[in-house]
């Protein structure tokens, strides 16, 4: 991790203490939960190990600013940046900068890259100028047929690369998108006017008529809308994309008008957690802050078999009834090799009346079902797509609207029966 770090020398006017609590608020701004407490004792730490030994000095500093696995990355490539890197300052402001389509060779931003060059970087990029003209006073004339609007470009970026300013942007489009969902004909009848004969209801009506049968009276089927059943993964490597799906939930929770009879989520990682009547509030930072309280394992480890186990036990029966349509967020990798997942997952498919299942690992190309979990897995869900953008949850609704459309579920059993 720090073999291509420079060696580090203390300036003739040395202020480490200053420069420590600068490092902290970069930190903070890419999203990391660190404060006064934490950089106090980062500077107290740095002063007992000394600052002569570069190895030592980003342990130091990460022990004492680092708390999670997922904050490494934010916190490795700050400190490259931070403490003198001139070709990485070069390599992450080039994410916050235009590029020349080629003349500079495209690459997209690896997880959290984009966050720490935001935060560090934030404001000492000039904008363009606003006016069309060169510097003969020449109007220039550009052609934006093709271009693609910020918005568009938002809804197909991964979630996993955002900066922390187009996360806040796409949770306020996650906040306007709608989950309509059609309403299940049930066997039950009732007597309004339809395409089914009502015998029993004709008969009797001839009978006031001394046996004549004047009108044929008429049923239809009764209707009746689903519950919404989500279940999401929490653990560190969905963390990201979990935050980003349960504000599009909260959204669909709170919508009047969308037909769900009842919207239920529940968090997995370690343990089930029922988070429904947090998502009732209609805050949606408060809903989520509540969640995540409520949520003990949180970007923790992932045992999906003993989970699913759970919520077939002692949730299933209560919120499953009436054709009851399930949202599994995870990206599959479960870590307990005795947890019967296959036999879980094909209960869970047998209550409900579609298993859709979303997975971030769906957006590279060359994704192949090779992990045991999500071997165990495929085979029992009725769709399986992607869902790490905007752009794909988008697509819920046409896999509501088309129970046929098993997403890329038929081209992953293809590669499961070859292997």
């Amino acid at each position: 991790m720090l073999k291509n770090l420079p060696d580090m020398a203390l300036p003739e006017d040395p202020k480490l203490a200053q420069n420590i609590l600068h490092f902290v608020r970069a930190l903070r701004r890419a999203g990391l939960p660190v404060g006064p407490g934490r950089a106090l004792e980062a500077v107290r730490a740095v002063a007992a190990t000394g600052f002569t030994n570069r190895d030592d000095f980003y342990w130091t500093l990460h022990a004492c600013l680092v708390s999670k696995r997922e904050e490494q990355a934010v916190f490795s490539q700050l400190f490259r940046l931070y403490w003198r890197d001139p070709q990485f300052m070069e390599h992450m402001m080039s994410f916050l900068t235009p590029a020349v389509r080629g003349v500079a060779e495209e690459r997209q931003a690896q997880a959290a890259e984009k966050r720490a060059a935001q935060a560090l970087l934030d404001g000492q990029l000039q904008e363009p100028p606003a006016s069309n003209a060169d510097e003969s006073g020449t109007e220039i004339e550009i052609d934006a047929r093709q271009t693609v609007s910020a918005q568009e470009r938002l809804k197909t970026l991964d979630f996993e690369q955002m900066s922390v300013a187009e996360m806040q942007a796409a949770k306020r489009v996650l906040a306007e998108l709608r989950l309509p969902v059609r309403p299940l004909k049930s066997r039950r009848t009732q007597a309004l006017h339809g395409g089914l004969p009502d015998w029993r209801r004709t008969m009797r009506n001839a009978m006031k008529n001394g046996g004549e049968v004047t009108d044929f009276a008429t049923r239809r089927r009764r209707e009746h809308y689903p519950n919404l059943v989500v279940l999401c993964d929490i653990s560190g490597s969905m963390s990201q994309y979990s935050r980003a799906v349960l504000h599009f939930v909260h959204s669909v929770a709170n919508r009047q008008g969308q037909g769900w009879a009842q919207v239920h989520a529940f968090t997995f990682g370690t343990q089930l957690t029922n988070i429904t009547r947090h998502l009732r509030t209609r805050d949606v930072d408060a809903a989520l802050a509540a969640a995540g309280a409520e949520a003990q394992d949180w970007e923790g480890g992932t045992r999906i078999g003993a989970c699913l186990h759970a919520f077939n036990h002692d949730w299933s029966r209560r919120v499953m009834g009436q054709g009851a349509v399930v949202l599994l967020i995870t990206d599959g990798l479960d870590r307990d090799p005795d947890a019967h997942l296959s036999q879980e997952m094909k209960r869970l498919s047998l209550t409900a009346r579609q298993v859709i299942w979303l997975n971030p690992l769906l957006r590279w190309d060359g994704f192949a079902p090779k992990a045991r979990g999500i071997a165990a897995m495929l085979p029992h869900v009725t769709s399986f797509r992607a869902g790490h953008n905007i752009a794909s949850l988008e697509g819920l609704a046409a896999a509501l609207t088309r129970p046929d459309d098993g997403g890329e579920k038929a081209r992953l059993m293809r590669l499961l029966d070859v292997a």
